[in-house]
């Protein structure tokens, strides 16, 4: 596996390389580059990211203080790409009902901006949920790292975490049921897309641990997808300039239903296969 993160270390954030067992952190400024970006939209970056030089000393991954894998992009994400995320959203507005039944089969898929990047948190940071919602949920989704020139080039994990009462309120709420701080999470590392597995085999699965004990359960696959992982990046890119690369959430099929709400101090565990588990807390006020 091939894999890039930002971490932080006694000299600052830099950027890794992910080993199974540790990272080694990358001595951009000897090939010319500058950011994580940069490096992710280079033309020959799976050459380029195996042979990197190093400084310092590997670090072993349990001591690494892992940052958010991204650094000048823009965050933005797609809605309503699985059946089940479908049936959430009408349930949760009887009014939008329609809206999300329709675009669900429409051409145009729901794409809409989600973070900047001093809005993410990184593996074992923190989440946030409103102070002014009551009905709040994780959304584990795969989350493609898009090139300046518009190529997936990487994936990584994302939670798209949702305001569900205030989205359902009024669908018009919908960037502030989305967008605030620590409303996103990503990581751990970005898996370059040479060294994913097929697509169809990809599962996602979501666990939320409150108290010591399982809270819920939940695991789905990106076979469910409604929508080919192309046809929603070309819709973003439509008009819509990328200099820095993006980040695009691609819907989740995973929605606890309307019982559930997540709590301050639950853990939030994400696994995708062929890239690994992202592990967030719950925080509120």
């Amino acid at each position: 596996m091939t894999a890039l993160a930002r971490i932080h270390t006694s000299s600052g954030v830099e950027v890794a390389r992910v080993t199974s067992t540790h990272v080694e952190v990358l001595d951009l400024a000897r090939a010319g580059l500058h950011s994580l970006s940069e490096l992710l939209s280079h033309p020959e970056l799976p050459a380029m990211a195996a042979s990197l030089p190093t400084k310092g000393h590997p670090i072993a991954q349990p001591d690494v203080r892992w940052l958010s894998p991204i650094d000048n992009q823009e965050v933005w994400a797609a809605g309503v790409t699985y059946k089940r995320s479908q049936t959430a959203r009408m349930e949760e507005s009887e009014a939008a009902a329609s809206c999300y039944d329709r675009v669900y089969t429409a051409p145009r898929p729901e794409l809409f901006f989600k973070a900047t990047p001093n809005r993410c948190s990184g593996h074992h940071g923190s989440l946030r949920i409103r102070r002014d919602a009551t009905w709040n949920v994780p959304e584990p989704e795969l989350a493609l790292v898009i090139s300046s020139t518009g190529h997936i080039v990487g994936y990584t994990i994302g939670n798209d975490m949702s305001s569900r009462d205030i989205e359902g309120d009024n669908p018009l709420y919908l960037p502030q049921a989305k967008v605030y701080n620590q409303c996103c999470g990503l990581g751990p590392w970005i898996t370059l897309a040479s060294d994913m597995p097929p697509r169809k085999s990809i599962e996602i699965s979501l666990t939320i641990a409150r108290d010591g004990a399982q809270a819920f359960e939940g695991k789905t696959s990106i076979s469910q997808m409604a929508r080919e992982l192309e046809d929603l990046v070309q819709w973003l890119l439509r008009d819509n300039s990328m200099p820095n690369g993006a980040f695009l959430l691609t819907g989740t099929g995973i929605v606890p239903d309307s019982s559930f709400t997540l709590h301050p101090g639950d853990r939030v565990d994400i696994t995708i296969s062929g890239i690994g588990t992202l592990t967030n807390t719950i925080v509120q006020g």
